[in-house]
């Protein structure tokens, strides 16, 4: 026993000893300097809202006058501290119309490269066989132009072969309105869009003459008046290219109208061969043979084509986005496959479940949560250029969707995408405080009677007031 208490004195000494080197106290010093240091920094992130002014945004929001009205999800969070500053309802689902052209944006940036790849071929003896990779910009007149597909067109003494077996996508994403057909915010996707799958009719003031692109239709425009009404509009039935004019054209008056067409292979040989001045035939299926070497076109910048989607809210251009994609990542055009893909391979730290149907977010079909949002713009800022993002999305007061809101600056402060359905209204994006600070935001909102302005009008408050405070 006494043996046993002389061997614990010892260790007992030994652990004094060691305590009272000089170095261990230092790195114990170091490590709680280090603690307290993060403890106060962390407190201090905190502090970007204090109580009083989360208590006066909860307010704001809850007991708005306007946000009452409807369903109001809403997400702050701080990038920097990685933290959410403030949350109301942030993990509920909402539709989010064209907000879902973020997740369509950020599947492209992970996807695509600088360039969009236009077409591609193979060359076999005496034939060029062609097919389409979605790429919308073939003589798209609100894209910046390129002539690399129609001079490999044009210039090639092959015999050309088109083929649209790649293409395993419906006309309309899932849920669309049947009836808007007319409409130039629902056109139809396809493998190989050209004048962006529209027609577009123009007169201007000092001409009687109408003018038809692609000329393909021109004898398919009637534009002898049938039925009167106030203002004019030109019609066609579901499944027909025919338009016939409602109303009068009025000679001192310009008019222009864009109309989406029935889109087939037949129809699309027929406005390459009228535009190119050669034949061309359809392949019903690719040649099945491993010798062929696939060879690939590019176009215009990808920037160029994001920029527009974003800006414009272009829900043509966003379908077309995930059918390129879809190409690149599986050789074949369909929007299931690719949201498939990015949900289990880009998107599977969002914090919410989600339902994707849609690149555009014309489907009511889509739900997704105001914090899932606010995740995926943090990943956008994490994983690429600010200033490219920036560049991209509509700036408020300056450019897209939100020219006329979010303008109290000389410089925009905000940088956010809008969505708007029927009864739906979303804000998204980026906001900088007067101290330069970066915070990103969601607001989403749902079920609301009328026009969605004063819903704009109480969120340019309250950004406007979270800008000035920090």
């Amino acid at each position: 026993m006494k043996e046993y208490v002389a061997n614990e004195k010892k260790i007992v000494l030994k652990m004094f000893t060691f305590i009272q080197n000089s170095e261990f106290v230092q790195v114990l010093r170091l490590c709680t300097f280090a603690f307290f240091l993060s403890f106060f920094c962390a407190c201090s992130s905190s502090q970007l809202l204090t109580k009083k002014e989360k208590k006066n945004l909860h307010s704001q929001i809850i007991d708005s006058p306007v946000f009452s009205k409807s369903h109001t999800g809403f997400a702050l969070y701080d990038p920097a501290a990685k933290e959410m500053l403030y949350e109301y309802d942030g993990d509920k689902l909402f539709t989010p119309a064209s907000n879902t052209k973020i997740f369509t944006l950020y599947t492209a940036l992970k996807i695509l490269g600088d360039s969009i790849p236009a077409l591609r071929y193979v060359q076999r003896g005496n034939s060029l066989i062609f097919w389409g990779t979605g790429d919308p910009s073939l003589w798209h007149p609100d894209l910046p132009m390129d002539d690399a597909v129609e001079q490999l067109l044009s210039d090639t003494t092959s015999q050309l072969f088109y083929c649209s077996d790649n293409f395993m996508d419906e006309r309309y994403g899932s849920g669309w309105a049947w009836d808007d057909y007319l409409y130039s915010y629902q056109v139809e996707k396809s493998a190989l869009p050209v004048f962006g799958n529209s027609i577009y009719i123009q007169k201007d003031s000092a001409s009687t003459l109408t003018f038809v692109t692609p000329p393909y239709f021109a004898y398919q425009v009637n534009a002898s008046p049938n039925q009167l009404r106030n203002s004019p509009r030109f019609k066609r039935e579901q499944f027909q290219n025919t338009l016939q004019l409602l109303g009068t054209l009025e000679e001192n008056k310009a008019f222009q109208q864009t109309v989406p067409f029935v889109y087939s292979d037949p129809i699309l040989l027929g406005i390459l061969q009228e535009k190119l001045g050669r034949p061309i035939e359809l392949l019903s299926a690719f040649p099945k043979t491993s010798s062929l070497q696939k060879q690939t076109i590019y176009s215009i910048p990808s920037d160029s084509l994001y920029q527009r989607m974003m800006q414009e809210s272009d829900n043509f251009l966003a379908e077309q986005m995930l059918l390129l994609c879809a190409d690149e990542m599986f050789d074949t055009l369909n929007t299931r496959k690719i949201i498939r893909y990015a949900q289990k391979e880009l998107l599977a730290d969002l914090p919410d479940p989600m339902r994707w149907v849609d690149g555009s977010g014309l489907s009511r079909y889509n739900l997704f949560s105001p914090r899932s949002i606010v995740r995926l713009l943090e990943k956008m800022h994490e994983e690429y250029p600010l200033e490219r993002i920036l560049n991209i999305f509509p700036a408020g007061g300056e450019s897209g969707t939100i020219q006329q809101y979010y303008k109290n600056t000389e410089k925009p402060y905000v940088f956010a995408k809008t969505g708007t359905l029927s009864n739906r209204h979303c804000l998204s994006g980026y906001l900088f405080t007067k101290g330069g600070k970066l915070l990103i935001f969601s607001f989403m909102h749902s079920n609301y009677y009328g026009s969605s302005t004063p819903l704009k009008e109480e969120m340019d408050k309250i950004l406007w007031q979270l800008h000035n405070e920090h």
